[in-house]
């Protein structure tokens, strides 16, 4: 069976399953009431159900809630949520009538800290649990930014690659690697990426970016965060947080279509497997088809992650979870354009592509396991332990030139010698973390403790060494005059077949273990907050295995966090970071990444809650970090060991709902990254001077999207939104800066929405003002520009059905 039967079958499936969802009947009774704490405060985030059926809901802010369609019939209503005892009755619910049937619950806010409470759709005042964290975000000495799950459905995102950085101040791809990978720079450089907790990178070029479809929110944590997350950069880290069982009985299905061939269908689905509710599942699958506004470029995905929990008492849960991601595309680099260093940037047509139909695709499987054990001893002490196992595997190429035609060069301009060459990748991680948190008070000072152990063994293996020119100088491909038949030099025959670790070129590994506590004391009744940590980290790396490296250091963390009054809170912190790299250097040896951050920052709750801003400034050192080596050749991924560099800059975010149907996200930065020291034969070989320019960032950013749905009324449901990113002084990513600089940039997307009942159609368009938007940079050894284009005016019609 082939891969298009196979994606056919896929696609039937889960768009039958759409329809036939979307054609069940509707019932009539209807059931609401209220839910209270003590001192009769609304309980928000509680989740109502009628005992052994479908039909459930989840309180609002003011804590109501309503359950629609119900059969007439007796039913026993259920509450429950983390943290409060649940209650049980039995009621009555009757045909084209309202049952109202309220619940006084004994608990106090305080009692409900660990529920995340969202209190509009773009903004969470909370952390997930897997960031270790009792503290609130407006209290935490660190700039912490959620994009939310409803942030992801309203602009219409489907892989982590997809403009959800548009969400974040300072965050960029100036190197997009298509929808591969997902390389974000914050900070003036590449973040880790870490995916519930843990620390998902093996290697420079991993992981495979992360359908939405299983992914509940994102959390950007900036700064260094090794005390908390296994091993992080001082610049930050991206956590993906996927979805759990809830304990309610739903379910929604989307179909969405697009420009360039683009279709998917993906399906949520969200219960118990028994009666009394402790065995729950949570089940996401997804198949997409991607095409481009270039020509023989595709990229499609297929998803599957389930998840099931079984809550063995009322202190104990364990949960298993299992992602699946298979990636069929054309060839890495197909994205990429040409042109000699004569003409500069952008002087092909947008749709242009120097791709060649006919090579095979490039497969990519990944694979991740979790299981993951809770336990409460009280309501003050928590122990969590999980471990997780992720698997890579890539079988494909890559494409890039051996020779780009000039007026200066026997090619001639116009012409160019493509060249393919072998991309076959595996990776291994195994990695494990326990943990508690903890509170007490000592007289009037009250303490949050956070002491846990990590450990982590990773692998990768590439082989880059086989390589094929498409073109021959006496018959080159010319972009003026392109030719997507037959290659003059034929196709390459690669050998797939010997076993990989036989033939990697590239191999790289490292093992870490590490323990941490951390002690947050509260002052004058938790007013003044003063975070003291401490992280002894050891960590043995290799980028050949036959000669690793053994280090280890201990990094403090220093942070004061002070509420002027309930809404506001201002903080500094002090922190160190100490992680492993992974690379291949020509001369000498690989060592860990050290580095420190120094941030001062505000945070303010504005409305009762309803908005936020904050305001950031930091400065970060970093050493020993590894970035390209500039005297690279298309078949060598050789890096070098910048000796330190300096980022500061400032970041203002602001996200929330303004009044009743207006949301706003905004956020603006300021970066400046450059070379604060190099070892001397460092730049006698590459010329990498003192005060250059880091390359790989944007100096100014600034994102808005501002979205409005109608309250009442007959238009009530219908919902308009408007966005826009820009980007100035944006630094290549090659050290070679060549003779032009990467204009500003400026894109503008919009959409419209209406929801009525359980139907939601939402349609999105993207660089409304058609501009011609790209990336790129100069490479000196090639004499040329390349870029990589984004697409023309472009649109997406989406709709959800929930049931």
């Amino acid at each position: 069976m082939n891969s298009l039967t196979i994606k056919k079958i896929c696609f039937f499936v889960l768009f039958v399953t759409s329809l036939t969802m979307m054609a069940q009947n509707q019932n009539t009774g209807r059931v609401t009431g209220k839910v209270s704490l003590s001192g009769n405060a609304p309980a928000e985030g509680v989740s109502v159900a009628l005992k052994g059926t479908k039909y459930s809901a989840i309180t609002n802010e003011n804590g109501q809630y309503e359950i629609r369609n119900i059969k007439p019939g007796s039913y026993t209503i259920s509450i429950h949520s983390v943290g409060i005892h649940g209650q049980e009755a039995t009621i009555v619910v009757t045909a084209k009538q309202v049952t109202t049937k309220n619940f006084a619950l004994s608990e106090s806010q305080e009692d409900l800290d660990e529920v995340v409470i969202t209190k509009n759709k773009y903004k969470q005042d909370k952390p997930s649990l897997s960031l270790r964290l009792q503290t609130p975000v407006l209290e935490i000495p660190q700039n912490v930014q959620i994009v939310s799950g409803q942030t992801l459905k309203d602009q219409q995102i489907t892989s982590m690659s997809d403009g959800v950085i548009r969400n974040v101040s300072g965050a960029v791809r100036l190197e997009h690697w298509g929808d591969l990978y997902t390389n974000i720079t914050m900070r003036g450089s590449q973040i880790q990426a870490f995916r519930n907790g843990f620390n998902v990178v093996s290697s420079f070029w991993g992981p495979l970016t992360e359908d939405m479809s299983f992914v509940d929110h994102i959390e950007f944590v900036k700064g260094p965060a090794g005390f908390m997350l296994s091993s992080g950069d001082p610049s930050g880290l991206y956590n993906v947080v996927t979805k759990k069982p809830t304990g309610i009985t739903k379910g929604e299905v989307s179909v969405l279509g697009g420009s360039y061939d683009f279709y998917r269908v993906s399906l949520d689905l969200d219960g118990k497997l028994d009666k009394k509710g402790k065995l729950l599942y949570r089940f996401n699958g997804t198949a997409q088809n991607k095409g481009s506004h270039r020509a023989f470029e595709h990229n499609n995905r297929y998803v599957i992650a389930p998840v099931i929990s079984y809550q063995i008492d009322d202190k104990t849960k364990i949960t298993a979870e299992y992602n699946f991601q298979y990636a069929n595309m054309t060839e890495v680099g197909s994205y990429y354009v040409f042109g000699p260093a004569s003409d500069g940037y952008a002087t092909l047509p947008v749709g242009f592509t120097m791709t060649q139909p006919g090579l095979p695709d490039t497969n990519i499987q990944d694979h991740s396991g979790y299981f993951t054990f809770e336990h409460k001893f009280d309501d003050n002490w928590k122990l969590t332990a999980q471990t997780s196992y992720f698997k890579y595997i890539q079988q494909g190429y890559s494409s890039w030139p051996s020779m780009v035609g000039s007026d200066d060069n026997a090619l001639g301009k116009g012409n160019i010698i493509r060249n393919v060459g072998i991309w076959d990748a595996e990776s291994n991680m195994y990695l494990g973390q326990i943990f508690v948190n903890g509170k007490f008070n000592t007289g009037s000072v009250s303490h949050k403790i956070l002491s846990g152990v990590d450990l982590g063994s990773k692998d990768y293996m590439a082989d880059w060494g086989q390589s094929h020119n498409l073109d021959t100088a006496a018959n080159p491909f010319n972009v003026y005059n392109p030719n997507y038949g037959t290659p003059s030099n034929g196709f390459p025959a690669f050998d797939h077949d010997t076993p990989l670790s036989q033939r990697a070129g590239g191999l790289y590994g490292s093992e870490y273990a590490a323990g941490y506590i951390q002690d947050e004391l509260g002052f004058f009744q938790n007013k003044l907050r003063l975070t003291l940590a401490a992280r002894y980290t050891w960590i043995k790396q290799t980028s050949s295995y036959d000669n690793p490296q053994e280090d280890s250091h201990i990094t403090p963390r220093v942070g004061v966090s002070y509420s002027l009054n309930e809404s506001t809170a201002f903080y500094g912190l002090y922190d160190q970071a100490f992680s492993p790299q992974s690379g291949v250097v020509r001369d000498g040896q690989v060592k860990p990444l050290t580095g420190n951050n120094v941030e001062f920052g505000i945070k303010k709750d504005w409305f009762d809650g309803s908005w936020n801003t904050s305001l950031s400034v930091y400065n970060i050192l970093k050493k020993n970090e590894l970035t390209a080596d500039p005297r690279n050749t298309p078949n060598e991924q050789y890096k070098i060991v910048l000796g330190e560099k300096r980022a500061q800059g400032v970041e203002f975010d602001v996200r929330g709902k303004l009044f009743d149907g207006l949301n706003l996200i905004a956020n603006y930065a300021f970066t400046e990254s450059i070379v604060n020291k190099v070892d001397p034969l460092v730049s006698d070989a590459t010329g990498i001077e003192k005060g250059d320019i880091v390359p790989g960032y944007a100096k100014h950013t600034a994102n808005a999207w501002l979205n409005y749905t109608v309250q009442n009324g007959k238009l009530k449901g219908f919902g308009a939104s408007i966005g826009g990113t820009f980007l100035d002084g944006r630094q290549t990513d090659t050290w070679s800066e060549g003779l032009q600089k990467l204009p500003s940039y400026f894109k503008l997307d919009g959409g419209l929405s209406y929801e009525t009942g359980k139907v939601k159609v939402t349609a999105n368009v993207f660089n409304i003002l058609n501009k011609y938007l790209y990336s790129g940079s100069y490479y000196q050894w090639l004499d040329a520009y390349y870029w990589q284009t984004e697409a023309p005016t472009n649109f997406r019609v989406g709709v959800t059905y929930k049931f």
